[in-house]
C-alpha cells in the first residue's frame, strides 16, 4: 500500500483527544500530509456547523462529510452532496418510535435556529449536556415533535444510556418496512454509558459519501486511508484500501483484521499517518501498527 492520496478521519474519539482537542502531534502530522499533497477529509456524525471549528483548527481547507454521510461540504461552505431523510419516512419513524420521543433530535439543513428540533432536554441533559450548551442557538423546542416535520430532515438521532438505546434499537429493528427505507448507525461509548442511534436515508453512511467523493475525483479506493473508532465508521473503513482503527475503539472493531493504531489519548491519528509518510509504503492491512 503506497502513501495514500486521501485520508478520511473521524472526529470524536479519533482526531479529538479525551478533552475534545486536536493534539499538537495530530496537527503536525496532518499539516505534513497536506503539504505532501494528500487530501484530508473529516468524516463525522456531527452536523457541519458543529464540526466546522475542528476543521478550521487544522489551518488548511478540508472536505467535510458530516451527519454520518448525509452532507458533503467543504470547510469553506461549498456543497457537494446532500442526502435528506424523506419526509414521509421521517413521519413514519417518529410515529413508530413514539415511546422514545424524549430522546429524539431532528436535524435540518437550516441556518441557526431550527437546525435542531427536540421536545425537551429533560432526558437528554444527562447524556449530552455539553452538546446542548454548544448548540443552544440552533435548537428549537417543538411539541409535539411531529410538528417540526414541515420539510425533509437531514437525519433523526436518538441518544441516551446504553441500556435505553439498546431498547430503542430493538424497537426500531422490529419494523422491517421502516428499516428497508433507512440506515441506522450506532455510536457507543461504554465508559460514558452513552449511545447514539442516527437514522438516515437508505444507503447513507460515511462510506457511501466517501465512495461518492473519491469516484467523482478519480481517486481509487486503494489510495484511500480511513481512520475511525466506532460502529458508525464501519462502512468507511470497509471502503478504504487502508483502514485503521483507533486503540480506544471497541474490541469488536479491533478484531476485524484492520490496522490498529494508538488511542486518541496518545495521538493515534498522528502515529498512523507518520508511519505511512516515514516509510514511503504503508504496511499490509492485516498487520498492526500499535505498540
Amino acid at each position: 500500500m503506497r502513501v495514500p492520496r486521501l485520508i478520511a478521519i473521524d472526529i470524536d474519539g479519533t482526531l479529538l483527544d479525551p478533552r475534545f482537542q486536536v493534539s499538537e502531534a495530530n496537527l503536525t502530522a496532518l499539516n505534513r500530509a497536506h503539504e505532501s499533497g494528500i487530501e484530508i477529509v473529516l468524516a463525522t456524525g456531527r452536523r457541519h456547523e458543529f464540526a466546522l471549528p475542528v476543521a478550521q483548527s487544522l489551518g488548511f481547507p478540508v472536505t467535510m462529510i458530516s451527519s454520518n454521510g448525509a452532507v458533503t461540504r467543504s470547510s469553506a461552505g461549498e456543497l457537494f452532496h446532500l442526502d435528506r431523510l424523506p419526509l414521509e419516512t421521517a413521519r413514519q419513524l417518529v410515529a413508530h418510535m413514539a415511546e422514545f420521543r424524549r430522546y429524539l433530535v431532528l436535524t435540518f439543513d437550516r441556518p441557526l435556529k431550527g437546525a435542531l428540533a427536540l421536545e425537551t432536554t429533560e432526558e437528554l441533559a444527562t447524556s449530552i449536556q455539553r452538546w446542548i450548551e454548544k448548540n443552544m442557538q440552533y435548537i428549537e423546542f417543538v411539541t409535539p415533535i411531529e410538528s417540526a416535520l414541515t420539510e425533509a430532515p437531514i437525519q433523526a438521532m436518538f441518544c441516551g444510556t446504553v441500556r435505553k438505546m439498546q431498547a430503542a434499537e430493538a424497537h426500531l429493528l422490529s419494523n422491517k418496512y421502516l428499516m428497508s427505507r433507512v440506515t441506522a448507525l450506532k455510536t457507543q461509548y461504554d465508559e460514558r454509558d452513552f449511545c447514539m442511534i442516527d437514522i438516515l436515508n437508505a444507503e447513507c453512511s460515511k462510506g457511501h459519501a466517501l465512495r461518492r467523493w473519491t469516484e467523482h475525483h478519480g481517486i481509487e479506493r486503494e489510495s484511500v486511508m480511513a481512520i475511525g473508532d466506532n460502529f458508525n465508521d464501519i462502512e468507511m473503513l470497509e471502503f478504504a484500501g487502508l483502514p485503521v482503527v483507533m486503540g480506544n475503539a471497541a474490541d469488536e472493531l479491533k478484531s476485524n483484521g484492520w490496522m490498529v493504531t494508538r488511542g486518541n489519548d496518545e495521538s493515534g491519528v498522528a502515529y498512523a499517518v507518520e508511519q505511512c509518510l516515514d516509510s514511503g509504503d504503508c504496511v499490509a492491512p492485516t498487520a498492526s501498527i500499535s505498540d
